[in-house]
This record gives C-alpha cells, structure tokens and sequence, in this order.
C-alpha cells in the first residue's frame, strides 16, 4: 500500500508552521505515546500511517469540493479527522485496517468533518415529541404575519425610536405599550428580554436593601437553574419566607411585615402543583394586605397568558387581566410561552411604578431588539379578538386541536410510510398524551395520536438515533420498543419529510 505520511525536510516544516500548515509528524507524536503507555505493535503500525495536516491539505487542492472553502474550515476538519482517528487507534478497535487510513478514505472523512463545519449549528427540526411549548426546540413558533413583519422590519429601517408625528427621538416601547394596556387592563407596560430579565429589574427596582415577602411554597426554580431566591439575590433585595412548602396563611404575611419591607411577591407555581393539604392567600387578600401598608404587591405569571384554556376544555390557568383586575400593582410574564410570541419578559402595572422600572440603569442592559418588537407587535394584535382569531398563533392552535383532527393527519402520515412499500417497516397508530410544555399547566394531559414505527433489524433506540441525525432532525419520543412521533406538534408541510427521511435510513441499511 502507498504510505500517506510524508516525512518533511527541517526547513519546510518551519515554513509550515509559520503558516499554520503544519502538525507534529505522526512518528514524534509516537514517542511521546511510547513513554506515556504500553501499545501493541499493531497500534504502532497504524499510527505511523497517519498523514500530517499539511500533506492532507495538498491532496484536498486536487478535489475542486474544497475550493470554495475557507482554508481555517479545511485546516480545523483535517486535524479534526486526524485526531479522531488517532482516538480509534489508541481504543484499540478490533477492525481497524489500513485501508481506513488511504488517501481517498481520508479524504472522504474531511469532505464529510467540512460539510459539517460548514452547515448553520441552529437549524429547524421537526418536533414529534408532542410538547407544544417544548424549550430545547425553540419553544413557541411565531403567526405567520408575525414572520413576515420581522422580515420586514429586519430588512429596512424602522421608526424603532423615532416618533413619526413629533419628528424627533421616540421610546421602543411605544410600539407595543398601548395594545399591552389594551388587552391587560393595565396603566403602562414595558417589554425586557425575558421573564427572568423582568423579574431581576422589578425586584432591583422596587426592593433593592429591603425585604420582599414571599411564600415558602412559591420559591419556584425553573429551567436553566433559575430560581427565585438567586435571582432575589442577584437584585440586592432580602428574602422573607413566611408559611410552608404546603400551607400559606394570611397572618404569616401580615405578621412578617417591617419597617424595611419593599414588596409582597407572589409566584404562580406554573411548572409544579402542590396537592392535598394545601391553602394559599389569595391575589385580592395580599393587594388588602399590601394597601393597608402601603406596600407594592408584585406578582411572576412565569408563563403567562391572556387566554382563558378552560373555555377550550383544558385546566384554568391564570390570566394577565385577572391580576391587574385584582389590584396587582406589577405583574411579569414570558412573551414567548403560552403567549405564542418571541422570547420577551412582559411587565404591565401601574404607571407610577413602570415609570420607576424604566428609569433603572439596568433596563438598558436588558432592553429587546427590534425583531423581538416586531414579533411581538404583531402576536399581540391577534389577541383582540383571540376567539376568532386562535388559529393564527400556532401554539394556541397545537394546544387546542381536536383529537379528531390529529387523528385524521396521523392517518396521513401512518399512509405516507406505508406506500414507500418497504416490507421492513412496520407502521401503526398508538394513543398518546401530549404536554402544554413551556413551565405551564403541569398536570394538564392532553390526548393525542401518535404514529408507531418499528424497523426491522433496528432498535428503537437506533432509529431515533438515525432520525435526529437526518438533515432535518426528527425529533421523537421511545414507547414499547417504538419510535413515536406525536402528530400534535407537527406541522402539515413536514410530514413528506418524515416519509423521506425514513426512505433514506432504509436505503442505507
């Protein structure tokens, strides 16, 4: 066999490295390894084989696939390979042979390391898990006029702080404060990054060296490690827990009130229940409580909404509009949750207090860009006349589907499958539950149908594992030896990619 390693006079490897060219020849790399540990005679052979970075780089000029690609790419995916396989070696692979180490093998694992390099590490996937809001994919997906306005707005100059009508320097958040208030019921409204972003700047705010009142039961901690007493931390405001995990009464927040308390908070456990022996105050009582003292009363929505899901047969969760209805002097929310808008953290309250909020220095750091205004401009407007309009906010849509619905697509795509007339595949329908997701309603179940596929000669483990590395992953779930994939969350144009990429995993097996 023809040797790839090409052993490079002293001046030529300085030259190399003075452009970036070169690696430490495979043969002073196996020293080094021989002092460090024992190898076997074979593992020696092979590791002499490898090729040199620089001698790899040559070869690939005479492929015209790597031309148009940028030369710190090539570099980076040829040491990439090089090192992979040295891993091979060294792990003692029983079928490591020298044919896996030919120019035209290797450069085959650089073209593949180079397409992988060169493809966008954020791309779209298809969600089968059944988990409407599901944060590892990007939770909710955006109306679709509200893509188009972003486009728009992204593309051209906007009026993002200008004011049309005075001619002169406007606020971003003019854009949307009105028909926040409209919707909410509230005095004034401003829009920050994220939830947690409103949470920090309104406790920062409003309670910076002083005590905030909080149920022990309410010290929520969501994805992501964010927790309730960090944050409070984090703003500079001291923690007064008052009640127990389970009970919370009245007296207890009366009884812990100070000279120093800054703020009564309340957290809606959106992502956990407490059941059984329970009672809690309520929203009206601590706005009593907090008037009588003059003391703010905040409350974190977390995964807020302004939809009232009981009137559609799911479990009530609490509005926007009923805490500004009950006196809430602030109230915080995601925008990108059950909202079914961009990633934002909405805060809505009365003006006096918003007007301090937007003041606070920090607000800059956590201000929102103009796509995030655009999205969110346009999701909110659907939600004045949201009963007419639900269809139009895909997560509102997927929440809300009919199980008759889902069942007929589900008996699309189980078709689909069936006429690729591939005898190793086995399809069927399968009931399943599906999830709100988001940190929301976490004892809602919601019914839906599934497709089931098993493959003949393939695990159930291997399958999902060929679906996630298709060019657009499918991303399903594991049931009794099946790869499911709930038909709630998948959208109509994505089902001729389900059946292609079981094509393609079936052609190559």
């Amino acid at each position: 066999m023809k040797s790839t390693y090409v052993r490079r006079s002293e001046h030529e490897m300085k030259r190399n490295a003075e452009i970036g060219l070169f690696t430490k020849p495979s043969n002073l790399i196996q020293k080094n390894l021989d002092k460090q540990m024992d190898i076997t005679e074979k593992q020696q052979a092979l590791l002499r084989m490898l090729p040199g970075v620089d001698y790899i780089l040559e070869l690939s000029k005479e492929d015209p696939l790597f031309n148009d690609i940028p030369k710190s790419v090539l570099v980076r995916s040829i040491r990439s390979v090089v090192e992979n396989l040295r891993t091979i070696i060294m792990d003692g692979e029983q079928d490591i042979t020298e044919t896996k180490f030919s120019d035209s093998v290797i450069l085959e694992r650089v073209k593949n390391s180079v397409k992988q390099a060169m493809t966008s590490n954020l791309k779209r996937v298809v969600n089968a898990t059944g988990i409407v809001v599901h944060t590892n994919l990007g939770r909710s997906l955006l109306a679709k006029d509200a893509v188009e306005n972003l486009l728009t707005i992204a593309s051209s100059y906007s009026n993002l702080e200008f004011d049309l009508s005075k001619g002169k320097r406007g606020s971003r958040y003019s854009s949307v404060e009105d028909i926040l208030c409209e919707i909410s019921g509230a005095q004034a409204a401003m829009v920050v990054n994220n939830n947690a972003g409103a949470v920090l700047l309104c406790l920062e705010t409003l309670s910076r060296g002083k005590k905030v009142i909080v149920s022990r039961g309410e010290l929520v901690e969501i994805g992501g490690s964010f927790r309730i007493p960090d944050v409070m931390a984090k703003s500079g405001a001291v923690l007064k827990e008052v009640g127990t995990t389970n009970r919370t009464h009245f007296p207890d927040y009366e009884n812990a009130i100070e000279h120093d308390t800054g703020l009564l908070l309340k957290v809606h456990k959106s992502n956990f229940s407490v059941v059984g022996f329970t009672a809690e105050v309520s929203l009206e009582e601590l706005v009593a409580l907090g008037t009588t003292y003059q003391i703010p009363v905040m409350e974190d929505l977390g995964s807020g909404t302004f939809v009232d899901f009981s009137k559609y047969g799911l479990l009530k969760e609490p509005t926007v509009q009923e805490s500004v209805a009950a006196g809430v002097d602030v109230v915080t929310f995601s925008g990108d949750k059950l909202l079914g808008g961009p990633q934002a953290g909405i805060i809505v309250g009365k003006k006096d207090l918003i007007d301090r909020i937007k003041k606070n220095p920090i607000t800059r750091a956590l201000r929102i860009d103009k796509l995030t205004l655009a999205a969110l401009e346009s999701t909110l407007r659907h939600y004045r006349n949201i009963d007419r309009e639900i269809d139009s906010i895909p997560t509102l849509r997927m929440m809300t589907l009919p199980l008759d619905h889902i069942e007929k697509r589900a008996k699309e795509l189980a078709k689909l499958m069936e006429n690729a007339g591939d005898p190793r595949i086995s399809v069927c329908l399968v009931d399943v539950f599906s999830r709100p997701g988001g940190g929301a309603f976490p004892l809602q179940k919601l019914p839906s149908k599934g497709v089931g596929v098993k493959v003949q000669g393939i695990s159930a483990n291997a399958v999902e594992k060929k679906m996630r590395g298709n060019d657009i992953p499918i991303i399903g779930r594991i049931e009794e030896d099946r790869f499911i994939m709930d038909l709630r969350t998948i959208q109509d144009d994505e089902l001729p990619i389900i059946k292609n990429a079981f094509e393609n995993m079936l052609r190559k097996v």
